[in-house]
């Protein structure tokens, strides 16, 4: 499927930015990825409430080989579009319409990453560090960073002579 298709596809849905991804595409809108389009077909994103569509009509969820193992793995939150609504542009915007909605339950179940949640709140100006602060902060990481790597430092001894 090349990009041109895949515009003419999502015409009737709306607007929908498609992104290289593996062997295909990623397409979303809204900024949140609805849709993969690959070698193998074209998948939606689904859930506990579509997937029982995507089953009535004999669709599979996104199945790969990896290759290191040879292992399949599945991947139960897209499922493959039946191939009948390639040519039905109307039914075709319900189910991206559905497929998008999964997609935006699903992020909205997501916990935020421990990064974010660790993330400090803006400084203010009351609480700048002066010039000799930074400084010993400086040297105390850099303390603790020579405590960590000791074999690095003999390594760098042993290069210089």
């Amino acid at each position: 499927m090349d990009r041109d298709f895949l515009t003419d596809l999502f015409s009737g849905f709306g607007p929908v930015t498609l992104r290289r991804m593996f062997s295909g595409y990623g397409i979303s809108a809204d900024g949140t990825n609805f849709a993969l389009a690959l070698r193998a077909g074209l998948y939606f994103r689904a859930d506990e409430a579509t997937i029982p569509q995507f089953e009535a009509e004999g669709s599979k969820p996104f199945q790969y080989q990896q290759r290191s193992t040879g292992k399949v793995v599945t991947v139960n939150s897209y499922w493959e579009l039946p191939a009948r609504l390639f040519d039905d542009s109307e039914e075709l915007t319900g189910w991206a319409k559905a497929a998008l909605a999964a997609a935006q339950r699903a992020a909205l179940s997501k916990r935020p990453s421990r990064k974010a949640a660790r993330k400090p709140l803006a400084k203010t100006t009351a609480s700048k560090k002066s010039p000799d602060e930074k400084a010993a902060d400086k040297t105390q990481a850099a303390k603790k960073a020579a405590k960590r790597k000791p074999a690095a430092r003999k390594t760098a001894r042993r290069k210089r002579s």
